[in-house]
């Protein structure tokens, strides 16, 4: 291999061509019912009205059954056919959770739907023994998983893909794409019946013929996207494949050759990674703000846990505190199975670290005690129910306030300006307000624009003995369409001593009117509670 062709991508192309029956089979297996091999068995889909093979056994296959088949006539080839419904959304389920197995590979793994993936393996195959051991690898894992796959590796995503419809487990050395396809039938590109029949019309049956002909020509009767799917087929430049997940920073992980699964071996991993992952971000000033643990199950299964931080992490005793408080408070406890033979630790988001003067300064201490305490709640009931309040330029009450996660706007909550209050002055505004008005019956007021003597809420009379108001609210005509009406607010307090601010919505004769015009009275909302 010569040295401009070692930065050359290398994709593994999967596929699984019988995943929907594979996991309803092993479904069974898990249920205690056996595969039902003996009998075979195929998933049907509608289409057009009609009930055909979406997907069939080895045993079907062999009976001469084929996807696409009506199902009318697969029971008439055999009346012991076992069938199933297709379950679009539970096949792509299980194909993602493949997909997370496979980042045990790489990390850089994406979708071919419906039933295969692509695996960047540049430059991480000598980590498994190179690529044709990596290849044996992940092909007899996924068989006893109970997986029907094929696989191949190729210099570009298309020419790997084709390979595994054609000949899998071949492995292409960079440069020889061309000659690996070229006499593979044109169907083998997966570039559609209307270009397949054409082709084939045309006298193009296989690869190597339509490789042979001019690329304006091919372009002009088929295509520019076809011209390029071809391109990409033959090695000449290929389009990058998109991973489920974004790259993270920094990555580090663990492989046993004996599965753990006790408490304390999956703690210790977890700290020697922080450890790990603390030296290499320190080398270049980082530090962490969003770190996620992935545990990887012998039997294929995936639990990955994040955690995230209001300021960069740079010691591991916190990211051990952090993950411990998650793990503690996992509403489904983490099972490791028969053990997990995998454990990695990656930073996601990382931060410049900006050195601060601790020692002089008590403000800083004190914001860094509270940024912890945050963080640690977060990571046990969620980063979302750890909220601040900010105070926002508007005079609509329910706008006035914002709340955003605690983590991420700590440092503009302890800096926000709040109107400042009037000493020996009533607040203007309630303890409690609530997220949405409630409407409340009022049966007169004293006047048209004035404050009702009694209301009833929540099926309560409430006899009105004090009244401050109004404060009239119009509503920000530039944000709505004339919908929202003006707002005449009081703060009411009942015989009980009671206090609430409560709003007239809209002003009568100006703006409530019925269908014909007639003005016809407001209605009366309750907004928040004073103390």
């Amino acid at each position: 291999m010569s040295a401009s062709s070692v930065n050359r991508r290398r994709i593994l192309s999967l596929w699984l061509p019988r995943l929907p029956i594979d996991r309803i089979q092993r479904f069974f297996g898990s249920a205690g019912l056996g595969k039902a091999n003996h009998e075979p068995s195929i998933v049907v889909i509608k289409d057009n009205n009609a009930l055909v093979i979406h997907a069939l056994d080895e045993a079907a296959e062999r009976l001469g059954l084929y996807i696409g088949q009506p199902l009318a006539n697969a029971r008439a080839m055999c009346p012991d056919l076992r069938v199933f419904d297709a379950d679009i959304v539970a096949d792509a389920k299980t194909l993602s959770d493949i997909a997370d197995w496979c980042d045990r590979f790489t990390p850089l793994v994406a979708l071919d739907a419906p039933h295969g993936l692509f695996l960047d393996i540049t430059g991480c195959a000598h980590l498994f023994g190179g690529e044709a051991a990596l290849l044996r690898t992940l092909v007899r894992a996924l068989d006893r998983q109970g997986f029907a796959v094929s696989a191949a590796i190729a210099g570009t995503s298309v020419c790997a893909r084709t390979l595994t419809r054609q000949a899998t487990g071949t492995i292409v050395a960079d440069g020889g794409e061309a000659a690996a396809i070229d006499r593979f039938p044109v169907s083998a590109l997966g570039a559609g019946e209307a270009i397949t029949t054409g082709l084939r019309r045309a006298g193009l049956k296989t690869i190597g013929d339509v490789a042979s002909r001019s690329s304006h020509e091919i372009t002009a009767r088929f295509g520019a996207r076809f011209s390029t799917l071809l391109a990409h087929a033959l090695g000449q430049g290929d389009a990058p494949i998109n991973p489920r997940k974004p790259l993270p920073d920094y990555i580090v992980e663990k492989r046993f050759a004996e599965p753990i699964a006790t408490d304390t071996m999956i703690a210790m991993t977890l700290s020697r990674l922080a450890d790990t992952l603390i030296a290499s971000m320190e080398k270049q000033g980082k530090g962490a703000r969003r770190l996620e643990a992935a545990f990887f199950r012998t039997d294929g299964v995936v639990r990955a846990i994040t955690v995230e931080t209001g300021r960069p992490v740079t010691r591991s005793v916190v990211i051990d505190r952090l993950f411990r408080e998650r793990l503690d408070a996992l509403a489904d406890p983490l099972d490791p199975g028969f053990g997990f033979d995998m454990v990695r630790l990656s930073a996601s988001r990382t931060e410049i670290v900006v050195q601060e003067q601790r020692d002089l300064d008590a403000h800083v201490h004190d914001n860094d005690e509270i940024a912890a305490l945050i963080d640690r709640i977060a990571a046990r009931i969620g980063g979302k129910r750890v909220v601040v309040h900010l105070p926002q330029d508007t005079h609509i009450p329910e706008r006035a306030v914002l709340s955003a996660p605690a983590q991420h706007h700590l440092a503009a909550a302890m800096q926000a300006e709040w109107p400042a209050r009037t000493e020996s002055e009533p607040p203007l505004r309630p303890l409690r307000l609530f997220d949405k008005p409630e409407p409340i019956k009022v049966p007169f007021a004293t006047v048209p624009d004035g404050p009702p003597h009694q209301f009833t809420w929540r099926r309560a009379l409430h006899a009105v003995v004090r009244v401050e108001g109004p404060e009239r609210i119009a509503m920000e005509w530039w944000q709505q369409d004339g919908r929202q009406l003006t707002r005449d607010y009081f703060r009411i307090e009942d015989a009980e001593g009671l206090r609430f601010w409560i709003f007239r919505d809209g002003l009568y004769e100006g703006e409530t009117f019925d269908g014909e015009g007639r003005p016809v009275s407001p209605n009366w909302y309750v907004h928040g509670l004073f103390a």
